[in-house]
């Protein structure tokens, strides 16, 4: 025998004995430590239930709770009975009552058998450690932590404030040098009989007694005054979220488990049959003899961290829905939003849809119902064109849209008279190409027939809002992609912008554009301003347009008559 197991035990107890079997048939002496909250009943149960497993034997209970003593004090205990009861243990392998071997007991043994003085420990300074969650790393070792993280987390945050304020701290003992790392180690019997019977290990005890969380720390710090040869790596596989608690390993993990080739993995979701039927009731499993690689799955967590974390551009989850700024984007693909260009062009949707080969849509956030291209009522997704059902919530139906067509260019109207709501989500979107004509929005007002008294105060109120709109569109935090032209200088020379346009959403092949939208007819247009300011509203926006933009036929004069001599 050259390997002894310690098992700390809290829960499933069924499954703590499943897997203490396993490991005595393979040869390993089991010492196990079960929490003393276990009631006293069902410990005597599961005591008489592993009385027939030789080699197998427990040690002294104590009482365990996350970030305390207790967890060190019940691994202590645990290999201190190991040592002493056998001998021959070369190495001491710790473990929980959750973790599953991966790999035939025999690999494990010869792989240690093999490396007789190292000692398998994942130990690194506070300044290198990456994982440390909670504000607390070089600090754990230096301040008091009297009342419990779990349970009084209000105390404990307000007794670590206090102690930063008054400047209080603990000096650590001489020739220790904090480190930190995973709980599950593998140790030599020559590392870990050097630590259990230090001379100075009262002093080392009471010491971390107040760090917090020693059980990350402990051996992890004391083995680097004993051991000749670490591998500051741990042989048990286990994975921890952004959170710093641990992933839980179900049925349908399975594969992923095999790919890892490590020895030991944790947690194990105690109903997960499937893993433990087979991991530990198939004796004939071939030897791989790799070394374990956890990190063959490490890129399938890390990409489930910042799916979690990060979520999928455009789609909003409930975890981070309410909190401005943590969404991946605010939208799911590119777009593009078009002010003024429907106003001021003939047919500008149908047009741009066979220029591009993108889905148009009319005015989306137009009061009485979103102008879907077509017409239709619905599109992909059931979104509904219902103007109070987008209302509700302006923001998520853009969102709605853009996910539930992705793969297709939207393009869209917007102008003044539209719900407003969604004009700053449209500016900060970097997804967004917004083009507008500012001013655009006078042309419906100069052909209709309505009073002027009527069309002046129609003509002020949408100047007004368009005015703030474009300031919230040139706002220094503005990331979509803005080109903003007044009226007079692109009807000046408007194909050269309609052919970047065209060019930028680029859905099909780039070409200079062979037809170009018709432009609605504009003949007594500035004359119609020129009343507007006339009445005392003076419209800006639209740039400098001229009373009569029709160049004047002027007739020429005649050619002077000259003499020719003979």
């Amino acid at each position: 025998m050259s390997v002894g197991i310690v098992m700390l035990v809290h829960t499933a107890l069924h499954r703590a004995e499943q897997v203490a079997r396993h490991w005595a048939r393979g040869g390993c002496p089991v010492i196990i430590h079960v929490d003393r909250k276990v009631p006293k009943a069902t410990y005597e149960t599961f005591v008489k239930k592993l009385a027939d497993v030789p080699d197998l034997a427990f040690c002294k209970r104590h009482r365990c709770e996350w970030g305390t003593w207790g967890l060190v004090a019940a691994s202590q205990s645990a290999s201190e009975l190991m040592l002493e009861k056998f001998p021959d243990v070369r190495h001491v392998y710790l473990a929980s009552g959750s973790c599953l071997p991966l790999r035939p007991v025999e690999e494990l043994v010869d792989y240690l058998a093999e490396r007789p003085r190292t000692d398998f420990i994942e130990s690194a300074t506070t300044a290198d450690v990456p994982w440390t969650v909670g504000g607390l790393d070089r600090e754990r070792f230096t301040l008091h932590f009297p009342f419990s993280w779990r349970k009084n987390r209000y105390l404990f945050d307000k007794f670590v404030q206090l102690q930063r304020r008054i400047g209080y701290k603990r000096h650590v003992p001489q020739k220790l040098v904090p480190h930190m790392g995973s709980q599950w180690w593998c140790l030599s019997r020559q590392t870990l009989s050097a630590i259990l019977q230090d001379p100075d290990r009262p002093k080392y005890d009471a010491y971390f007694r107040k760090v917090w969380i020693p059980d990350e720390s402990y051996f992890q710090t004391l083995a680097r005054l004993y051991s000749t040869n670490i591998e500051s790596r741990s042989l048990t596989l286990s994975k921890f979220d952004f959170q710093g608690k641990p992933h839980i390993f179900y049925d349908d993990h399975l594969q992923l488990l095999r790919r890892s080739d490590c020895f030991v993995a944790r947690k194990i979701w105690p109903h997960a049959t499937r893993l433990y039927e087979a991991f530990l009731t198939d004796p004939n499993r071939a030897m791989s003899r790799q070394e374990p690689n956890p990190g063959k799955i490490d890129r399938i967590f890390a990409k489930a961290v910042d799916r979690r974390t990060r979520g999928r551009p455009g789609l909003f989850m409930h975890s981070r829905f309410p909190n401005y700024g943590w969404e991946n984007g605010l939208t799911a693909g590119n777009y593009s939003v078009f002010q003024g260009f429907s106003e001021l062009f003939q047919d500008f949707e149908p047009w741009l849809a066979r220029a591009t080969g993108a889905q148009v849509h009319g005015h989306i956030y137009a009061p009485q119902r979103a102008e879907f291209a077509g017409g239709q009522s619905f599109v992909n997704g059931a979104l509904s064109d219902n103007a109070k059902l987008r209302d509700a919530n302006p923001r998520a139906f853009l969102t709605n849209l853009l996910w539930n067509t992705r793969g297709e260019r939207q393009c869209f109207q917007y102008g003044p008279k539209d719900t407003l709501k969604v004009n700053w989500t449209l500016s900060r979107d970097p997804n967004a190409q917004i083009s507008v004509i500012s001013g655009a929005w006078a042309v419906p007002l100069f052909k209709s027939n309505a009073n002027f008294a009527d069309i002046r105060i129609e003509a002020a109120r949408l100047q007004k809002i368009e005015a703030k709109m474009l300031d919230e569109l040139r706002s220094p935090d503005a990331k979509a992609r803005i080109r903003i032209w007044t009226m007079a200088e692109f009807i000046e020379a408007p194909m050269e912008p309609l052919q970047v346009i065209i060019d930028e959403i680029g859905q099909k092949s780039m070409r200079r554009l062979a037809e170009a939208p018709r432009l609605e007819n504009l003949a007594g247009f500035g004359q119609f301003l020129q009343n507007l300011k006339n009445q005392g509203m003076h419209p800006y926006l639209m740039g400098d347009f001229p009373v009569d933009p029709a160049p004047r036929n002027l007739q020429s004069s005649g050619r002077k008559p000259y003499l020719v001599k003979k």
